[in-house]
C-alpha cells in the first residue's frame, strides 16, 4: 500500500513538474510624452487585438485567448511601474538661431540656451550632439567653416556651466541642409541655426 502511495506521489509530481507555468501577459499601449499614442497589434495563435487609444489593454491568459479591454493610468503605473522608472530620460531636442554671417546667438535663443543648461542639469551623463547650419549666402567653403563655428560657440558656452566637453560632439553642415529651401544667396534666418539633441 505504501508502495502505491509512494509512486502515486511521484507521478503527481511528475505531472506538476511537467505542466506549463500559468500565463498572464498584459500589454497596454501608453501615451507618448506629447500625449499622442500609436498603435499595437497583439497576436496569439492567430487571434489579434489593436490597441490604438492611451491604456487600451490586451491580456492573455492562454494561448489563442486575447482579452482586449482598457485599464486606468494608475493601475498601469502599478503593473509597469519599475520598467518605466528605468527608463532612460526621453531625447531631447532645441534649436539656436545666429545673427547673420556671425556665430552670436539671437537673443531668444539665449534664453533658450538657459533652458537648455537646466535640462542638462537633470540629466546624469547627457550625450550631446550639437550641428551647425547657415543660409545660403556667401561661398560653401565659408558656411562650412562658419557652421561649425556655430556648433564650437554653443559647446564652448555648455563646457561653461558645467558640462564634461568629452560629453559633447560638434559638426558643421554648412548650407547642405536648410530648414527653409531657398535659393542661392538668399538670406533666410530660419537656416542660420544650431540644431542641439541630448540624449
Amino acid at each position: 500500500m505504501r508502495r502505491h502511495a509512494a509512486l502515486a506521489a511521484l507521478a503527481l509530481l511528475l505531472l506538476v513538474g511537467c505542466a506549463r507555468p500559468a500565463r498572464d501577459d498584459l500589454y497596454v499601449l501608453m501615451p507618448g510624452a506629447d500625449g499622442k499614442t500609436g498603435a499595437l497589434t497583439v497576436d496569439s495563435a492567430g487571434k489579434q487585438a489593436v490597441l490604438d487609444q492611451p491604456y487600451a489593454a490586451v491580456r492573455v491568459k492562454e494561448p489563442g485567448q486575447v482579452a482586449a479591454g482598457t485599464i486606468t493610468e494608475q493601475e498601469a503605473r502599478q503593473a509597469f511601474g519599475a520598467a518605466l522608472a528605468a527608463q532612460p530620460d526621453r531625447p531631447l531636442s532645441f534649436t539656436l538661431y545666429f545673427l547673420e554671417a556671425r556665430d552670436e546667438l539671437t537673443p531668444d535663443s539665449r534664453q533658450i540656451l538657459g533652458r537648455i543648461v537646466d535640462e542638462l542639469s537633470r540629466r546624469p551623463a547627457p550625450e550631446i550632439v550639437v550641428i551647425g547650419h547657415t543660409d545660403r549666402v556667401g561661398a560653401v567653403p565659408y558656411n562650412d567653416a562658419l557652421s561649425l563655428r556655430r556648433a564650437e560657440r554653443v559647446r564652448d558656452e555648455l563646457v561653461k556651466v558645467g558640462v564634461a566637453p568629452d560629453r559633447i560632439r560638434v559638426e558643421g553642415r554648412g548650407e547642405r541642409e536648410p530648414l527653409v529651401p531657398t535659393p542661392d544667396e538668399v538670406p533666410e534666418p530660419r537656416n542660420r541655426r544650431v540644431e542641439i539633441s541630448i540624449r
